[in-house]
């Protein structure tokens, strides 16, 4: 059985916060007439969140675009995902929570209409960034096809959350971004380290020009790059990605050598991690095994 899964990313400016979730709906639904076999679509960070860049000003902006998870933008958007018969993300959005906090949290709704799977941002950009992190990392089953894990944007910068999503079988990482600074160029590299060092697929979608710096990427889990825009420019990226190459190159090696899942035997001690007062147990180190049959 083939596990491809056919991705759109949707490299656009920021979507107002004020503007109508019908329009955002239909620039999706035109997107799919032109990519009529995309199983996954996916927006940059706070696609539907957009705000002014003033700092006085964004906390107050994004009180006021800030949703519990379901309330009504969450139903649209699941509806969204039901009538298009997509798994949609898109992208991150303000998520109040029970007690008045404020997420930064990456939304996936199945083609049933039904919010899947929701992560809040664990590292938010402080102290640009009036976020509560989230407490835990999030992966979700497609069915048929594999796993996938959520990073969102400044995520990246901290390798244990690549590495926690690959250890509990995403075999792709999914990572809005709303990167309008020059280092963008460093998320990049990042990227496509996290495809190597976990040996992933990882999709980086980041907002476009004349706000975001644009430039997605796609990586495979050697770390090659399938596909990438070139600049900030409004673009879509697609591909099909087999997640039958994770599992090809986790049991080959990375270059046909390195298989870094199997470093470790049972007999081998465990070794201390004072940084987390934890430990790397042998035991425990191989990854999970996603159920592709799994809802």
């Amino acid at each position: 059985m083939s596990r491809s899964l056919s991705v759109t990313l949707v490299q656009e400016t920021q979507h107002a916060a004020t503007a109508p979730t019908a329009e955002f709906a239909a620039g999706a639904e035109a997107l799919l007439a032109e990519h009529p076999r995309t199983r996954l679509l996916v927006y940059p960070e706070l696609h539907l969140c957009g705000v002014e860049d003033s700092a006085v000003e964004k906390t107050a902006q994004l009180q006021d675009a800030a949703e519990p998870l379901h309330g009504p933008r969450g139903k649209l958007l699941a509806e969204l995902a039901g009538d298009l018969g997509v798994w949609l993300v898109p992208g991150s959005v303000c998520e109040r929570g029970e007690n008045g906090e404020l997420f930064n949290t990456a939304l996936a709704y199945s083609p049933r209409g039904e919010l899947a799977a929701w992560y809040r941002k664990v590292f938010p950009w402080r102290p640009y960034e009036p976020y509560v992190p989230g407490d835990r990392f999030v992966v979700c089953d497609v069915p048929g096809i594999g796993r996938i894990g959520f990073s969102i944007c400044y995520d990246s910068w901290f390798p244990e959350v690549a590495r926690h999503l690959a250890w509990m079988g995403a075999e792709v990482i999914v990572n809005p971004v709303r990167t309008t600074t020059g280092d963008r160029a460093q998320e990049l590299v990042l990227a496509r380290a996290h495809a190597i060092a976990n040996q992933v697929f990882v999709l980086s979608v980041n907002t476009a020009g004349p706000l975001g710096a644009g430039r997605s990427l796609i990586a495979d889990p050697e770390g090659h790059v399938r596909a990438e825009a070139p600049g900030a420019e409004p673009t879509t990226l697609t591909d099909v990605v087999d997640l039958d190459d994770v599992t090809r190159v986790r049991d080959f090696g990375t270059a046909g050598l390195n298989r870094m899942w199997a470093q470790f035997t049972d007999a081998d001690a465990p070794i201390d991690l004072p940084l987390y007062q934890g430990r790397i147990d042998p035991r425990h180190w191989n990854p999970a095994t996603p159920d592709p049959t799994a809802f």
